[in-house]
């Protein structure tokens, strides 16, 4: 299998990490949806990041389904929980996780891409609040309820890559002080194997 994207795309780190730690042999090619646009045309003429090019030849996009692909080739290898009550929290923590993605995406797209005379000020208030909620939540769940970094699922890997994701690119986004669970559980995963092997660059 070969992964196409770049690793400072949370969606493509967090299939990268997955795969790791799944065990999956895979190679990595850096093509930017942007920098390389014709090259990522021709694997994938939606031009989407990450996309997946299968032993086959046929591709794959969109995070989630991706991972839902391998998690089906692999079950033995699931990063999901198999109990409802735990996939039930998994999930609901990876929503949250995957909403601070999309929404530190459009702020970045936003103030770095969008003119500053085309910005509209309502629209980015908006997703900041959104942002805000998604990390606040988050955080809440995991003082309420700790992740076990012994017992890495979809949901810790994706809040983690989030993390990095918005503090590296949106650096005055947040108070990040407020956030001490989070930026406790981050220390923890970027210290993995998995995590090392796959650096945001």
């Amino acid at each position: 299998m070969q992964l196409i994207g770049m690793l400072d795309s949370p969606y493509v780190r967090r299939v990268a990490i997955s795969l790791r730690l799944m065990g999956l042999p895979f190679s990595h090619r850096a093509v930017s949806v942007f920098r390389h646009l014709p090259d990522f045309q021709a694997i994938n003429p939606v031009v989407k990041a990450p996309t997946l090019i299968l032993e086959d030849g046929s591709t794959l996009m969109d995070s989630t389904l991706i991972l839902d692909y391998l998690d089906t080739l692999h079950p033995g290898r699931s990063l999901m929980p198999s109990s409802l009550p735990q996939r039930q929290h998994c999930l609901y923590l990876l929503g949250l996780a995957l909403a601070a993605m999309e929404k530190s995406v459009q702020l970045i797209y936003e103030q770095q891409l969008r003119p500053e005379d085309k910005r509209y000020q309502p629209w980015q208030e908006r997703v900041s609040a959104q942002l805000l909620a998604a990390y606040t939540l988050l955080e809440q769940s995991m003082t309420r309820q700790p992740l076990d970094i012994e017992v890495l699922d979809q949901a810790g890997i994706s809040i983690a890559v989030a993390w990095r994701f918005t503090r590296e690119l949106l650096p005055q986004q947040l108070n990040w002080v407020d956030f001490p669970r989070l930026q406790q559980w981050s220390t923890q995963a970027e210290a993995l194997p998995a995590f090392i092997a796959t650096p945001f660059e």
